[in-house]
């Protein structure tokens, strides 16, 4: 899918999305145990250029939820939480440079650039095992996380899932992409 450069919301879009947060937030309590729902929405309606990145998230099926709060500045943690890995940011190399080394069946996309289009930060493996703590997510599907620069120098990218209830990370050439393999995101509101 590619990412609306429009990154202005309609006022219908705004309250759709703010809607759809509300109702995830309040079916989803494990998830932010302590968190009040009237907090994150003042936070959503103090920052509205957030709106936008968390509309793309939204949008390519990544049903982002609060998980927490930065206790250093307050702000919301909104991470991806869908069951299975975001059907619209699926079948990507992991960067600019593994998707341009292809020399055949290039992908439309890749990870590092489509997450920063949309506004959001790509999940690291810390918190991608912290989001599998609030419940199993991509046991079918797997995501790409934020690969340390060692790894990527040497042609690497790192992807998790779980299976057989164990989270596992592993390794691939960043040049690889899978219609099972997507990326998760994060932001702060």
């Amino acid at each position: 899918m590619k990412v609306n450069s429009n990154k202005e919301l309609s006022p219908e879009q705004r309250e759709e999305l703010l809607r759809a947060l509300k109702a995830r937030f309040e079916k989803n309590m494990n998830r932010h145990k302590g968190l009040e729902s009237t907090k994150v929405q003042a936070r959503l309606e103090a920052n509205t250029e957030k709106l936008w990145p968390l509309n793309q998230m939204e949008g390519t099926g990544g049903e982002p939820d609060v998980v927490g709060q930065d206790k250093k500045t307050g702000e919301s943690i909104f991470h991806d939480c869908s069951a299975e890995s975001p059907k619209g940011r699926r079948s990507l190399c992991y960067d600019r440079e593994a998707l341009e080394a292809r020399k055949e069946h290039k992908t439309e996309d890749n990870v590092i650039d489509m997450s920063a289009a949309m506004g959001i930060e790509l999940l690291t493996e810390e918190q991608y095992r912290e989001l599998q703590n609030l419940g199993n997510v991509d046991t079918k599907t797997s995501s790409s996380v934020k690969t340390p620069s060692s790894i990527k120098k040497l042609g690497g990218a790192i992807f998790a899932d779980r299976r057989h209830d164990h989270v596992f990370a592993y390794h691939n050439g960043a040049d690889s992409y899978y219609a099972a393999r997507g990326f998760r995101g994060s932001l702060m509101v």
